[in-house]
C-alpha cells in the first residue's frame, strides 16, 4: 500500500473504530483479533520490579482485567475529554477510577490509574495510538494522517483536546468532522438523493441531532444541537443504581464498598440492556461476595418506563434543532439512526413519534451498522480531503459551529459575532468603541454560548489591545475578527483603525493542554517508544496464543478427535503444554514459536474436522446446495489458526 493514506477514526466513549476507502465503499479496518470495535478501554498494569515503565494495554483485552483490578482500567474517558475538575466530579461517581489529589480548578484533571496520573487526552491518544497500529498492520505501512470525528456538540476546549490526543499518537488531525456529519456522509455515498435528512446520533456518551440538505452533492448542516452528557452510559449507570440499592436492600451488602464486584454488576447492567433491544425481558443473576446471588427478571415494558426519562431529554434538543432550521418535521425525507443505543425498540419509536414518521410512511434509516456508520463516514471525509476517489471527488462537506461566539460588552452583556449554526469555515468581522475618556487598553474577553451574559456562558479566552492614543469616548474603532477554521478552532484579533494597534490570540480552551504538555509528552512517547513496541509484540504474541489454546481446550470434545492417533493426541497435549510454558515469559519470539509448533500439531485434527464438516453439510443434499452452505465456512479462517495468519 501506498504511504500517506489517510484514515477515518470514529474516537468513541464506548468503542473506536478506524476505517478507509476500498475502492467507492468505505470499510471498517479490523483489529488483531478479528473485531471492528475496539473498545475504548485502557489498563495499566502493575509496575514492574525492576522500576521500567509498566505496560499499557487497550480495548478487549484492557477490559477483561476491568473486574478483578478496576483500579488499573479507565473507561468512558470521552466524557471528561476537555472538561475542568467541577465539570468531571458528577462523572467519576460512576467509575471506578479517581483523580489525582493535587488537581486545582483551572487545571487539566489527571486520573490516578495505579501508580501513575493521566490526563484524559493521554488516555484518548493509547486509543488512537492502538487504532493507528490497527490500520498500519493492515495496510503494511506507515499512517500518519487521519480524520477525526467529534460529537457536533463538543465545545471547543473539548475539540483542541482530541486534536491534542492526536498529536500525542503520532498522527496529524487534518480534519475534525462533526459525528452526525460524518453519519450523513456516509449515508449519502449509497443514495445519490437530494433533501432534508435529520440525523438522530445516541451514542454511548452524548447525543447529537443534526439537521442536513443535501444537494447536488453538497452535504450542508442546517442546524445542529445535542447534549454532551447524555448517552447509553447513563442508561447502564442507571440499572447499576437500581442493583446496587436493591442488593443493599435485600442483602445488606454495599458493593460500592467492593470495586470489583460493582463492575462485575456494571458487565451485567449492561448485558441486560443490549438484550433487552431483541429480547422480552432480560436476567440478572449474580453472585455476592457474601455467597448470597442477587436474581431479577427486567421485563422490556419496565425497562422502557425506567429508561423514559432519559430518552425524553433527546426530544428538546431534535424540536430546538428542527425549529433552528427554520422546518417542520414534516419537511425532513429521510431520519438517520446512528449510535449504539438507537438499536433499543422505544429509541426508534421516540424517533418515530417526533418526526412523524409512521403516519407518512417512512421508517428511520438502520441499513448501516449504528456502531460502524460514523466510521464510515471518517472515512468518506478522509478520502474527499486525499482527492485519492472518483466517487467522493465532487462532495463537498458545509459544516456548522454548534455555539455561537462573542466578546463581552459594556455591562457583562454578549455581543455574539458568529452565531451558532453558521456554516464554517468561517469568519465574521464586528466594530466596537470605547466607553471611558482616555481609554488606552481594550481587554478583550472571547465566549462561547447562548446566554445573554458574559458571565452564563463558556469562557475561552482573554487579552488585551494595548497602546490605543487616548481619546474620547466612543471615538477609537475596534475592529474584531473572529476565524473558524474547518475543524471548529477558534483565532480572533483585534486592530484600532485609527491608529493601527492591533492585538490577536490563537484562542486556548481552559482546560486544554499547552504546547509545552502536549510536546513533552510527544518526546515522552519518542524516548519509550522502543520499550513500547516490545511490549505490544508480548502482548500480540500472547493473545494469539490464547486464540489457539481456547481451540485446543475445546478439541477434545470434538468427534474429530477420536480419529487422531495416540501419538498425534500425544504431540497435541506436549506442543499444548510447551506454549503455556512459553506464554508465561516475557519473550514474544519464544511464544510465536511455540504458537506455531502447537499449530502445525494440530493441522490434521482440523483437516479431520473440516472433512468431518463437509460430511455432514452434503448429506442429503444436492452438490449446489451443500456448496452455498459451506461457502461461508471454506473461505473463513481457519478456527485454530494464529491471528497472525488470519
Amino acid at each position: 500500500m501506498a504511504e500517506g493514506r489517510i484514515v477515518g477514526i470514529d474516537l468513541g466513549t464506548t468503542n473506536s473504530l478506524v476505517a478507509y476507502m476500498q475502492g467507492e465503499a468505505p470499510v471498517v479496518i479490523p483489529g488483531v483479533d478479528g473485531s471492528n470495535l475496539v473498545p475504548s478501554v485502557v489498563a495499566l498494569d502493575p509496575i514492574p520490579a525492576d522500576g521500567s515503565r509498566p505496560t499499557v494495554t487497550v480495548g478487549n483485552s484492557a477490559r477483561r482485567v476491568l473486574i478483578e483490578t478496576p483500579e488499573r482500567v479507565i473507561y468512558s474517558v470521552k466524557r471528561l475529554m476537555g472538561r475542568g475538575l467541577s465539570e468531571v466530579q458528577s462523572e467519576l461517581k460512576f467509575f471506578p477510577f479517581q483523580l489525582a489529589d493535587d488537581v486545582q480548578e483551572g487545571e487539566v484533571p489527571r486520573i490516578q490509574l495505579g501508580e501513575l496520573r493521566f490526563t484524559p487526552p493521554e488516555i484518548s491518544a493509547y486509543i488512537l495510538r492502538q487504532l493507528k497500529r490497527n490500520a498500519e498492520r493492515f495496510f503494511g505501512a506507515p499512517v500518519t494522517q487521519a480524520v477525526i470525528t467529534v460529537p457536533a456538540y463538543f465545545n471547543d476546549a473539548q475539540r483542541q483536546a482530541t486534536k491534542d490526543a492526536g498529536r500525542m499518537a503520532g498522527l496529524q488531525v487534518l480534519r475534525l468532522v462533526n459525528e452526525p456529519t460524518a453519519a450523513a456522509l456516509a449515508y449519502g455515498l449509497d443514495r445519490a438523493k437530494e433533501g432534508t435528512i435529520a440525523v438522530y446520533d445516541l451514542g454511548g456518551g452524548t447525543f447529537d441531532i443534526s439537521i442536513l440538505k443535501l444537494r447536488d452533492g453538497i452535504f450542508e448542516v442546517q442546524s445542529t444541537n445535542g447534549d454532551t452528557h447524555l448517552g447509553g452510559d447513563d442508561i447502564d449507570n442507571l440499572l447499576l443504581t437500581i442493583a446496587l440499592d436493591e442488593i443493599h436492600a435485600e442483602h445488606g451488602v454495599d458493593l460500592r464498598k467492593h470495586p470489583g464486584a460493582v463492575q462485575a454488576v456494571r458487565k451485567a447492567a449492561i448485558e441486560a440492556k443490549i438484550s433487552l433491544s431483541t429480547e422480552a425481558a432480560a436476567q440478572f443473576d449474580i453472585e455476592l461476595p457474601n455467597g448470597d446471588r442477587y436474581q431479577r427478571e427486567i421485563p422490556r415494558a419496565v425497562f422502557e418506563q425506567l429508561i423514559e426519562s432519559i430518552l425524553e431529554r433527546t426530544a428538546g434538543p431534535c424540536k430546538q434543532a428542527i425549529a433552528d432550521a427554520g422546518i417542520t418535521p414534516a419537511q425532513i425525507d429521510e431520519v438517520v439512526m446512528v449510535g449504539g443505543s438507537t438499536r433499543i425498540p422505544a429509541v426508534r419509536q421516540l424517533v418515530d413519534d417526533l418526526f412523524h414518521l409512521s403516519e407518512r410512511g417512512k421508517k428511520p434509516h438502520i441499513e448501516l451498522n449504528p456502531d460502524e456508520v460514523v466510521a464510515l463516514g471518517a472515512a468518506v471525509q478522509a478520502d474527499i480531503l486525499a482527492g485519492t476517489s472518483k466517487s467522493t471527488e465532487e462532495m463537498l462537506l458545509l459544516d456548522v459551529t454548534p455555539l455561537s461566539l462573542g466578546i463581552e460588552a459594556l455591562g457583562g452583556t454578549v455581543a455574539r459575532i458568529i452565531q451558532r449554526n453558521s456554516t464554517i469555515p468561517a469568519s465574521a468581522t464586528e466594530h466596537f468603541t470605547t466607553g471611558v475618556d482616555g481609554q488606552t487598553n481594550v481587554a478583550i474577553h472571547v465566549v462561547q454560548g447562548e446566554r445573554e451574559l458574559a458571565a452564563d456562558c463558556r469562557s475561552l479566552a482573554r487579552f488585551d489591545l494595548k497602546g490605543i492614543p487616548p481619546m474620547s469616548a466612543g471615538l477609537p474603532r475596534i475592529e474584531v475578527k473572529f476565524l473558524i477554521d474547518a475543524d471548529g478552532i477558534l483565532q480572533v484579533s483585534a486592530r484600532e483603525q485609527r491608529s493601527g494597534k492591533a492585538a490577536q490570540i490563537e484562542v486556548k480552551p481552559t482546560y486544554g493542554l499547552t504546547d509545552e504538555q502536549v510536546e513533552s509528552m510527544i518526546l515522552e512517547s519518542f524516548d519509550h517508544a522502543e520499550e513500547d513496541f516490545a511490549a505490544r509484540l508480548l502482548i500480540e504474541a500472547r493473545n494469539e496464543a490464547e486464540t489457539i489454546l481456547s481451540a485446543v481446550e475445546r478439541a477434545p470434545g470434538s468427534p474429530a478427535w477420536a480419529n487422531l492417533t495416540n501419538d498425534e493426541r500425544t504431540a497435541i497435549g506436549l506442543a499444548r503444554d510447551y506454549l503455556i510454558k512459553a506464554k508465561k515469559t516475557e519473550d514474544s519470539a519464544a511464544i510465536r514459536e511455540a504458537t506455531l509448533i502447537l499449530d502445525h500439531a494440530t493441522r490434521r485434527f482440523a483437516e479431520l474436522m473440516m472433512e468431518a464438516a463437509v460430511t455432514a453439510a452434503i448429506r442429503g443434499k444436492t452438490m449446489d446446495a451443500a456448496g452455498e452452505e459451506l461457502g461461508d465456512e471454506l473461505t473463513a479462517p481457519h478456527p485454530m489458526a494464529p491471528a497472525e495468519f488470519k
